[in-house]
């Protein structure tokens, strides 16, 4: 089963392919958008390890050349010195202007090379391969991409569209199950923001999800990419209604830079959407059954709804850096039912804070 989900913004739209063996249909699929001949794809290890071959074999085949540039694993590699490395690595191998540069990674690997594909020579061609189910449902998707300053998540960024993004679920199957959980975590946002039936259909079969079931696996992928799809389509900028989808978010920026990005991003959203629910209940958003499906889903998951909290005036602190403060004032997004959201900025996030061992 295949999926074609395209995202209109004028002449920065793009179609977004997902399906099980989808790399075998990259070459065309870049080509029918006049990407071809040289080409940088940035990855990891890991992925170069496990992947790599497949992809360029791929790619070779029909007639493309492509150039594997790997660098390290993890979210400290997200950063203005290796996005200074591979500005470098570009040049020595002299990439121009029309050379297109593929993410093949996970959500650190595609924010890094499309916050460079953005800014090398003022802009090349981009193509997004996501491997990881965090990065196919949501970090590919939309056109946001960055770098971390120190402890601050994405501080240094820009808006810059895809040409492509070609998510290949049978990749999936590779990851430990701790990296199914952590893109379970922004399935579920997408859910709770947008897509009721999609909650429905994740409270009865995260068994099948956590065992890695291609056909579930593609079918939550579809369901999540077509929300963030059509959310961006409206507020490209993140201006308005683009903001739900910093739902669990605020919070959970917070918790990955108190703990050096120990805590994990699903992890750490898990905790912002309890802690969010939370919230809204107390405010009278939300009612306490619904609040209970949440914390329930987030927990069949593998994912934790509570946690000690040690430093709450460094929570604090880090979300007063939040992307999204406007006139001083720190935007909550609330759910008020399953499917449906309210954006808030009234809430003392000192009150998020107690929520997270509520």
């Amino acid at each position: 089963m295949k999926t074609q989900i395209d995202v209109n913004l004028a002449d920065r739209s793009y179609p977004i392919r997902i399906g099980e063996g989808l790399l075998t249909e990259l070459p065309a699929l870049m080509q029918s958008l006049s990407l071809s001949g040289r080409l940088m794809a940035v990855t990891n290890r890991v992925v170069a390890g496990l992947h790599g071959g497949l992809l360029t074999e791929a790619l070779r085949s029909a007639g493309l050349e492509p150039e594997l540039i790997v660098i390290p694993d993890g979210e400290g590699c997200k950063s203005l010195a290796t996005a200074g490395k591979l500005y470098e690595s570009l040049a020595r191998r002299h990439a121009e202007r029309g050379t297109p540069l593929l993410a093949f990674g996970g959500g650190v690997i595609g924010d890094l090379t499309g916050f460079v594909a953005a800014t090398y020579q003022r802009g090349v061609p981009f193509v997004q391969v996501p491997t990881t189910l965090l990065a196919q449902v949501d970090s590919s998707i939309g056109g946001k991409v960055a770098v971390n300053v120190g402890k601050l998540k994405n501080m240094a960024g820009v808006f810059y569209q895809p040409r492509l993004v070609a998510a290949d679920t049978r990749l999936l199957q590779t990851l430990p199950l701790a990296e199914i959980q952590n893109g379970l975590a922004e399935v579920i946002k997408c859910a709770v923001i947008k897509d009721p039936e999609l909650f429905a259909y994740l409270e009865h079969n995260i068994p099948e999800v956590l065992a890695k079931n291609i056909g579930t696996l593609t079918h939550i992928v579809g369901r999540a990419a077509r929300v963030k799809a059509a959310v961006v389509e409206r507020d490209e900028h993140d201006y308005g209604e683009r903001q739900i989808l910093n739902f669990g978010h605020t919070l959970g920026h917070a918790i990955e830079a108190v703990s050096n990005f120990r805590v994990k991003h699903g992890t750490a959203v898990a905790l912002g959407m309890a802690a969010a629910a939370k919230v809204a209940n107390r405010m009278g958003l939300l009612a306490e059954p619904h609040v209970i499906r949440i914390t329930s889903l987030i927990a069949a998951a593998g994912l934790p709804v509570t946690i000690p909290v040690k430093q709450p005036e460094a929570l604090i602190a880090a979300m007063l850096h939040d992307k999204k403060i406007s006139n001083g004032k720190l935007k909550f997004v609330l759910p008020d039912g399953i499917g449906s959201t309210v954006i808030r900025d009234d809430i003392d996030p000192g009150i998020a804070v107690e929520a997270l061992s509520a």
